[in-house]
């Protein structure tokens, strides 16, 4: 069943059930019920719109819900999503508005949104950026993500900020040769980078990110917080400076 076969029998069945209380038939028998379907088809068949103003309402209605739901889970996760003590911090650090960004190395949105999160940090001297690595996209996704915060812990932002950057840049199949070479690319050690891969801590950094992305209900990458706001899926720029203008005018 399609999407919008889906939110049409939705739209129907709103329409239907708030006509029926409108009218006081919630106790009808079998014959008068199906009287009344007729009555609805029928009225249904002569107003169509009507299909898509139920349509409207219902979808109004889920989005108020949604993102009512959104700013529970930011209100009761914030602290935890904007300083956690392990995740990498970009732009100004000290800025008051902060971008959250959960990513995975092997998705094309992010690799798309790379820029876009560039392009916005450049126009925006007041934003800090919290990198979560967020493996969901395979055995690849995996070994890139552990790459990275074995070199986020042992050798330091800014080698782990080149190396974000390359990775993010690169397309094809990841392995250890390729992540050697980009490691060197970015100033840093590959034979450290190797040996830390399966660190007990870096098994926890990705099954606390996990966990928190579990309780977020984020299920795709990227997603992001922008303020106080979920932001869920790819967006350009211009997209994204709208929510930075509401962060701060919140301040």
């Amino acid at each position: 069943m399609n999407i919008f076969k889906t939110i049409l029998i939705a739209g129907v069945t709103l329409f239907g059930a708030t006509f029926a209380q409108a009218q006081g038939l919630e106790n009808m028998t079998d014959a008068e019920r199906e009287v009344f379907r007729s009555e609805v088809r029928a009225y249904l068949l002569d107003n169509p719109e009507v299909i898509l103003e139920a349509i409207q309402v219902l979808e109004q209605r889920q989005a108020h819900e949604e993102a009512q739901s959104d700013i529970d889970l930011v209100k009761d996760n914030f602290e935890e999503l904007t300083r956690d003590g392990f995740s990498w911090v970009g732009g100004n650090p000290d800025g008051a508005i902060t971008i959250v960004e959960f990513s995975d190395y092997r998705c094309a949105y992010c690799k798309r949104a790379h820029s876009e999160v560039a392009t916005l940090l450049a126009a925006n001297d007041d934003v800090r950026l919290v990198l979560k690595e967020f493996p969901i996209l395979g055995a690849d996704s995996t070994l890139a993500s552990r790459a990275a915060i074995s070199v986020l812990t042992q050798q330091g932002n800014e080698i782990y900020g080149a190396f974000h950057d390359l990775l993010m840049a690169r397309n094809g199949a990841i392995n250890i040769k390729t992540l050697s070479r980009l490691v060197k690319n970015a100033g840093g050690d590959a034979d450290l980078m190797v040996a830390h891969l399966d660190d007990p801590l870096v098994d926890e950094i990705i099954a606390k990110n996990r966990d928190l992305a579990n309780r977020m209900k984020i299920t795709g990458t990227p997603s992001f917080l922008i303020g106080t706001e979920m932001l869920r899926g790819f967006a350009p720029a211009s997209a994204m400076q709208d929510f930075v203008d509401r962060a701060r005018s919140q301040l």
